[in-house]
């Protein structure tokens, strides 16, 4: 059974830094694009980063640009994302995804096959 398990929300005062961490299990995703999504509430879920198999290719939304970092490492099954000068609209519950294919990492929730069940995240201001 393959899960993912997400770790590091809490609150925050704005301009702070957390860590995310997603573990795999259940199979190797070694091969495979991660990402990171967001649900803030009454909003839909959203893109905020994802990262290829060996981490050379990387995707934000605008809105983390130069603030987030994606990153990944293969022998452990983990996928992260630090977020550093956090800001309230940041607040949100933030999903790993993997996806099941060995191809590009996408921006799209539908490529992915694999979701964790959320770690909360709130910046206050």
């Amino acid at each position: 059974q393959v899960q993912l398990l997400e770790s590091g929300g809490g609150l925050v005062q704005a301009g702070g830094s957390l860590r995310l961490s997603c573990v795999a299990s259940g199979r190797t995703f070694s091969r495979n694009p991660m990402g990171w999504f967001r649900q803030a509430p009454g909003k839909e879920r959203e893109f905020v980063a994802t990262i290829s198999r060996v981490g050379g290719i990387t995707y934000y939304t605008d809105s983390v640009k130069g603030r987030f970092t994606i990153s990944r490492d293969n022998a452990k099954n983990t996928v992260y994302l630090q977020m550093n000068s956090l800001k309230p609209e940041d607040t949100a519950v933030y999903y790993c995804a993997a996806d099941g294919d060995a191809g590009l990492p996408s921006r799209d929730a539908y490529e992915y096959d694999y979701w964790g069940q959320g770690t909360q995240v709130t910046v206050s201001s």
